[in-house]
């Protein structure tokens, strides 16, 4: 499991997933690309958004390396 293939998943662009999520689009690509490390607020956001218990928000970061 990572973000981008969670949103992916659900058809959703990374605007999408950051209006849902109440984040802006460029900081969603920046996490998703690896270059930024969420909060954990940022973090608990995409987590709801996405349906992901919060226990497995983490998860949503694996395979999302720096580039």
């Amino acid at each position: 499991m990572n973000l981008s293939s969670e949103r992916s998943r659900r058809g959703w662009s990374r605007a999408e997933l950051a209006r849902r999520a109440g984040l802006n689009a460029s900081t969603v690509g920046l996490i998703e690309s690896g270059r930024l490390h969420p909060y954990v607020s940022q973090l608990m956001k995409l987590a709801n958004a996405l349906g992901v218990s919060q226990s497995d928000a983490h998860r949503l970061l694996e395979d999302e390396k720096p580039r």
